[in-house]
């Protein structure tokens, strides 16, 4: 039997529910019943995936289409693999999706090209077919450790799921990656360097530059609408006991990025500041379509490390609005670029089970 492996989207779910006892949830709003009393910013909440763990769901330039990670050993889909399907846009419609990545190995991070016709993705498939392994948790203390394996590379395919080219060749982790909004430039995580850094790439040459260098893991980047600025995600050890676990962690090819907070920079990574002091993991940043927001995804409320929630603060991080309200886990927040809908991942309406599905809704500018 395959083993399933394990993801950041999983690793980030199994903090929210291996723990958490029973619980009420938010009480619903009456007509909007996938909508929960206090989700201002949501309207007309609809569930487009049922069933197993979906994730990493971003919408295409021309806000019609998503493109996004799924596993689900039922359907023998036994670790995640990248589809794209067109979002409903009347009530009741079905959401049909389809494999786009080559069925093979662990995907991961995919993102359309501006061109509506091409996707990027990170995928193991060179590395293997089947599932790369789980890392044994018991060897390190059951803390909750995070696989880089060293098999991903990044890909560009069309929508039939042939790869047209390979955007990364480094041995070692290369992933996490997002592009500019005039598609000319790539920003990804990798390892390449010893640590795990940011790289921003022209598409167009190749030619890349590393824009961190500070100890820690960075990774999870984004372009401003607008062009001007990046977000992301970063750990930053501290402590001789933290540099230590850090390193010898990395070493072996695992993080365990329970303590993270975002970071702001100009496009080109000059001028970073950290804007979030909140403790815990704050992860998932992204844009909103105005480039004046930001949402992040978060558990700081929540001592046990439950529930993650998501979050709007402006490009200082001030200004904090919580946005969404289940008692489980949401994340991967997206405004659509014409920003009148957002998509999202989160454990609503699961049925008692440790599913995570992809939501879409109409976004309300407050």
């Amino acid at each position: 039997m395959k083993k399933i492996a394990l993801s950041l989207v999983h690793f980030f779910i199994v903090i929210a529910l291996s723990a958490q006892p029973p619980m009420v949830n938010t009480p619903a709003v009456p007509g909007d019943t996938l909508r929960f009393v206090g989700e201002n910013y949501f309207k007309n909440v609809q569930q487009l995936t049922f069933g197993g763990d979906n994730a990493e769901a971003y919408w295409s330039f021309d806000s019609k289409h998503i493109v996004f990670q799924r596993t689900n050993p039922k359907e023998g889909i036994n670790c995640d693999q990248i589809f794209v399907g067109k979002v409903p846009t009347k009530a009741g419609e079905k959401f049909e999706y389809k494999l786009v990545g080559t069925g093979k190995g662990r995907s991961t991070c995919a993102y359309f090209m501006p061109d509506g016709k091409h996707i990027i993705y990170a995928s193991t498939h060179e590395g293997g077919a089947d599932c790369p392994p789980v890392p044994d948790r018991s060897k390190y203390g059951n803390k909750y450790i995070w696989p880089l394996y060293n098999s991903y590379d990044i890909y560009m395919a069309d929508l039939n799921g042939k790869i047209v080219k390979k955007l990364t060749n480094a041995k070692g982790y290369d992933a996490e990656a997002t592009l500019s909004y005039d598609g000319k430039k790539m920003i990804y995580c990798s390892d390449k360097s010893g640590d795990l850094e940011l790289y921003i790439m022209d598409l167009a040459t190749g030619k890349e530059k590393q824009i961190t260098t500070a100890l820690g893991y960075d990774g999870g980047a984004w372009f401003s609408p607008d062009g001007k600025k990046i977000v992301w995600r970063a750990s930053r050890p501290k402590s001789d006991t933290e540099v230590k676990e850090y390193k010898e962690l990395l070493k072996e090819g695992l993080v365990a990025p329970t303590n993270m907070e975002v970071w702001v920079a100009d496009a080109d990574g000059s001028n970073a500041k950290q804007i979030t002091s909140w403790g815990q993991a704050n992860w998932a940043p992204n844009f909103t379509p105005d480039s004046k927001g930001i949402i992040i995804s978060s558990n700081h409320e929540y001592p046990r490390g439950f529930p993650f929630n998501m979050y709007l603060v402006d490009l200082e991080g001030n200004n904090k609005q919580k946005i969404s309200r289940d008692k489980g886990f949401d994340a991967f927040p997206m405004v659509s670029p014409n920003g009148k809908r957002i998509v999202f991942g989160s454990n609503r309406n699961n049925g008692g089970t440790r599913d995570t599905n992809l939501f879409v809704a109409d976004w309300v500018q407050q």
